[in-house]
């Protein structure tokens, strides 16, 4: 078979019939699968990438074939900063580049019979995907869920624009690799996640998602139930505020600890005798976004605070271990914390133990005690446990101004501007005479300009053209915003524009979104837990309460699957280990390969590529295609028709849990049970089951059967129950191991065999056997007693059974000689030699006397 000739046939006839192109129904039960979208780099695809599509596809196959109405969309992340770079390196154009990468992405993807409705497709560079990321920012806006602060930023002098944390390397620039890296602070816009940071901790408990995942968000949005507590400033009226989840420990606290880059930092400073230094260390300090802890580097403020419990005068240091975004930026330090311990050892500032174990164990004060424990030097609360402390010294402070309880969450609001040109456009504008404006709706979308220049800071600001516009409230001259969105904003709401994708008057229509929406699987990396999972859930929350949407969550069921490997890596251009699907392709046909890496492992486990593998893959291929070339039609045997229904039961249970390794085992051994002669039913309907794996060759095995419909849109097979008999599995199983058996022993003998004789256990031991099934709960002694008389081989019986060596079929005796005959022939093809299937009744051999039950004696001649 010509597999790129047969996979081009048929990629064709499906496009020309539109059989994957969805219709709205909303009659139909619906289901939704969708894979995280793509960003379309130059590279193209590997067959890492074939592995992660396919995953979606067989599921989309088979949901189809099961009567659901089908959503199975692709589209592409396509703004975004390696665009941007490859334009600068390569003296190109981002738009070209990305529309070029795009083009070769549908080209491979298609390649693949990866079954969407490219329809729908979508890519969020196209003005008419980023004019509602406008709408929808403006929407945010007014419900007062975006706004502008100052905030910092990495900045790069040689370039004179802000840099990505991926463009800050060991400190200095990317570009410029001997410039350092400021730390600058400018007017940013975010977004207000924090506003639905208990309602998206909370329902984290009803996703059906990997328990990792649900982990990392709960560990990302960070909630914590503590005290605020007030220090005063010595000689001042301010105070600094600090956060603690341990206010037990408040009677140790020696200093404070401050993030350098905090906004009180400065004014601590300032018109002090260190306040050169003081500006040097912040500097050096904040040169990256990187902290590096190990080093623990401090410099004293000049500056005490009043610890509200004590009332002693303490110091304020900065310190690089301590971020300004976590907390208030500001740490109360004391003798219970192993990093404040090993800091104030480092500067010599003195440390007060208040805390010692709850064992009554001595302490030795060489390290931090960091437990909960016992309160001493604590004034009233000596004696305490930590436990009972913690809301009576909250209630004191409180009493006397100086603390509140407070609730508080790692997770800190979305900043979603950024200084670079292939992005979304904010549609804002600055009038010196209105202040901040925003963009008329029906003035959407604000296009990129494309009379920029690169390298000169961020390049929208180089455009005249763009920037000079009319306020929309005094019309006089005012000036757009130069900043674009996140790329992580067009990944908020993309699973939405699929059900619409075409909607040129609003992003989408809400009851397409509420018929598709949530999608009912979603499939990608765990590398995106917490930034796109966390915005995504965010965005629909919001949309939901703007009117738009009627559901809580985009994903309530997410499938992360495995990376594929090759040579102990993952496969990836950089490391030169990728295998491309066209090769593939042209050699062993791309079903081939499709079959190969849902067959090795779990989808959702990592997997290594194997030349053999996929070579031992291609054999059995071509053995099924051959088989449909001499088969005969006829009439299936019962057992054939057994086989076939209990598989179409396993396969279809496998399939709902996506545990694609196994049906596929389950599709070998089905393949393996087919005979010379067997009913048309039975040919078209393990086509059927293999057809969401290997769409092209069973869609033309299909044809050349005489069908005249797709296969890929004839519905899934369903079972009988009646229709299976467990003997015939049992006999299935019995023939597998005997011939593992024979295996097993003619490796150990280590010569060629002339002949093979095969004894059946004696009759009268099948009735204990039968019954130590039935009666596990028996004495061995009662048993051993009324089997006695059976001789020597019964308390062996016995003993096998125990230790559960025994084989535990419910064949007799003449079902398993039925079964060695039935597969006589098959063994004498496989190890060519004759077969001799005997009874131990009937054999004086004493080789016979070592059968049991379910597991013949095997004799090597």
């Amino acid at each position: 078979m010509d597999f790129a000739a047969i996979e081009q046939k048929w990629q064709n006839k499906w496009a020309a019939a539109g059989i994957f192109n969805v219709q709205e129904d909303h009659k139909k039960k619906k289901y939704y699968v969708l894979e995280m979208f793509p960003y379309p780099s130059g590279s193209g695809l590997h067959m890492g990438h074939a592995f992660n599509y396919t995953i979606g596809d067989i599921y989309a196959r088979f949901k189809r074939k099961q009567g659901y109405h089908v959503l199975y969309p692709m589209g592409y992340d396509a703004f975004g900063l390696p665009a941007e770079n490859a334009a600068i390196k390569n003296k190109s154009h981002p738009k070209l580049f990305t529309e070029e990468a795009i083009k070769n992405f549908i080209k491979q993807q298609q390649s693949l019979g990866l079954s969407y409705d490219w329809n729908r497709m979508l890519a969020t560079c196209n003005p008419d995907y980023y004019q509602w990321n406008q709408y929808l920012f403006l929407q945010l806006y007014k419900k007062g869920l975006v706004y502008r602060k100052e905030a910092s930023v990495n900045w790069c002098p040689e370039c004179n624009t802000v840099l990505a944390n991926e463009q800050v390397h060991q400190g200095n620039c990317w570009r410029h690799t001997t410039t350092p890296v400021h730390t600058k602070n400018l007017e940013q816009w975010f977004i207000k996640t924090t506003a639905y940071a208990e309602e998206l901790l909370k329902d984290i408990e009803t996703l059906d998602w990997p328990e990792r995942i649900k982990i990392m968000q709960r560990n990302w949005i960070g909630k914590s139930e503590g005290t605020l507590a007030k220090f005063k400033l010595k000689n001042s009226n301010n105070h600094l505020e600090v956060y603690t989840t341990r206010i037990d420990t408040i009677f140790s606290v020696t200093f404070l600890v401050m993030a350098p880059d905090h906004p009180q930092a400065l004014e601590l400073l300032k018109k002090t005798p260190q306040e050169k230094q003081g500006l040097t260390f912040i500097k050096t300090m904040t040169r990256t976004t990187e902290k590096v802890d190990e080093s623990k580097e401090g410099f004293f403020t000049g500056t005490y605070a009043i610890n509200p419990a004590t009332g002693k005068d303490i110091p304020v240091y900065l310190a690089n271990f301590v971020l300004k975004d976590y907390g208030t930026g500001i740490v109360m330090a004391d003798a219970h914390d192993q990093r404040d311990y090993e800091f104030a050892k480092k500067y010599n500032i003195p440390l007060q133990p208040v805390l010692k174990p709850k064992d009554g164990s001595i302490w030795k004060e060489d390290k931090a005690y960091e437990d909960y424990g016992i309160l001493y030097n604590s004034g009233e609360f000596n004696g305490l446990t930590s436990e009972e402390a913690i809301p009576k010294i909250q209630n004191w402070l409180e009493k006397k101004g100086l603390a509140k309880k407070e609730v508080q969450y790692k997770l800190r609001d979305w900043l979603v501007s950024r200084q670079r040109y292939w992005g979304t456009p904010i549609p804002i504008i600055y009038c010196e005479n209105c202040g901040i404006q925003t963009v008329a709706e029906e003035q959407l979308p604000v296009l990129l300009p494309e009379d920029i220049t690169f390298g000169k800071g961020n390049p929208l600001t180089t455009s005249k053209t763009f920037q000079k516009v009319n306020c929309p409230k005094c019309k006089k001259t005012a000036r757009r915003e130069t900043d674009t969105m996140d790329t992580f904003f067009d990944s908020s709401w993309y699973y939405l524009r699929f059900t619409d994708a075409h909607n040129d008057k609003k992003p989408f229509d809400k009851n397409k979104a509420a018929y598709w929406m949530p999608t009912d699987i979603y499939i990608g990396g765990a590398e995106h837990a917490c930034m796109h999972l966390i915005y995504a859930r965010f965005f629909t929350k919001a949309l939901r309460d703007m009117g738009y949407l009627n559901f809580n969550e985009p994903f309530p069921k997410l499938f992360n699957q495995g990376m594929l490997h090759k040579d102990g890596y993952v496969m990836s251009k950089s490391r030169g280990n990728v295998v491309l699907p066209e090769t593939i392709s042209a050699t062993c046909g791309i079903d081939t390969a499709r079959f190969f890496l849902m067959s090795i492992a779990s989808p959702d486990k990592d997997t290594e590529w194997n030349d053999k593998g996929i070579e031992s893959i291609h054999k059995l291929i071509t053995k099924i295609i051959d088989y449909y070339g001499i088969i005969k039609l006829g009439i299936s045997t019962p057992a054939t028709e057994s086989k076939l229904h209990a598989t179409i039961k396993k396969v279809t249970q496998h399939l709902e849990q996506m545990e694609y390794n196994l049906v596929l085992i389950c599709l070998r051994q089905l393949f393996e049970a087919l005979h010379e002669e067997e009913s048309k039913e039975t040919l078209e309907t393990f086509l059927q089951l293999l057809n969401p794996f290997c769409p092209h060759i069973t869609e033309e095995l299909w044809e050349r059967l005489g069908n005249k419909t797709f296969l890929a849109t004839t519905s899934w097979p369903s079972y009988k129950e009646t229709k299976i008999n467990p003997v015939y599995e049992e006999q299935e199983n019995y023939q597998s191991a005997v011939k593992d058996d024979i295996r097993n022993i003619i490796k150990l003998v280590k010569s060629k065999p002339r002949k093979i004789h095969l004894f059946l256990a004696p009759e009268k031991n099948y009735a204990l056997y039968h019954e130590l099934k039935k009666e596990t709960s028996k004495e061995l002694k009662e048993l051993m007693n009324k089997y006695k008389h059976h001789g020597p081989e019964t308390i062996k019986i016995i003993q096998n059974f125990i230790k559960g060596n025994l084989r535990l079929y419910n064949l007799t005796q003449h079902q398993e000689q039925e079964t060695l005959e039935i597969c006589k022939k098959e063994l004498e093809q496989e190890f060519r030699v004759p077969i001799m299937i005997l009874t131990a009744e009937k054999s004086k051999e004493p080789k016979a006397q070592q059968a049991q039950p379910g597991k013949p004696a095997v004799l090597i001649l």
